[in-house]
């Protein structure tokens, strides 16, 4: 048990991670520069009416953390081996412009940084009218059987 100092010396929560997040596992091959996008045509399901989140039939914030954790998972899909996947710990976001139903915004995700089994993504989500947000996500690595106890 018991906590763990993040090796970047700053890090999410003052520097301690949880137990889960410093775990020794294999390594796997998630460098810097690894990207992925992903797209989505805005629908009624993905407005803040349908989230929850607001009154108009605009993007939801919430829809569009899910679209930046897809194109982080996608960023580094098919590094891992069948033991390791990677779990969400971070997410900063700026939503900075509306986006109306019909409309198509693509999300993209880079590694910016790899520490330990930490993986920093600089992420955007972008429609034919310019920036809809900006931010960055945080995964961890994690060996599947083991997350997965934790979680029953």
């Amino acid at each position: 048990g018991g906590a763990c100092s993040d090796p970047s010396g700053g890090g999410v929560g003052g520097g301690w991670w949880p137990p889960w997040a410093c775990r020794r596992v294999a390594d796997v091959p998630i460098t810097t520069g690894l990207t992925a996008t992903v797209s989505l045509e805005v629908t009624d399901p993905d407005t803040a009416v349908a989230h929850g989140s607001g009154t108009l039939p605009v993007l939801a914030t919430p829809r569009v953390v899910a679209l930046v954790e897809e194109a982080a998972v996608a960023a580094v899909d098919g590094l891992r081996d069948d033991t390791h996947t990677t779990v969400g710990m971070a997410v900063q976001l700026e939503h900075l412009a509306p986006t109306a139903t019909g409309r198509t915004v693509v999300a993209s995700a880079t590694v910016e940084a790899v520490s330990g089994r930490r993986v920093s993504f600089e992420v955007q989500v972008a429609d034919n009218r310019g920036l809809v947000a900006v931010g960055r996500v945080t995964r961890v690595v994690v060996e599947i059987d083991r997350f997965m106890t934790r979680a029953d």
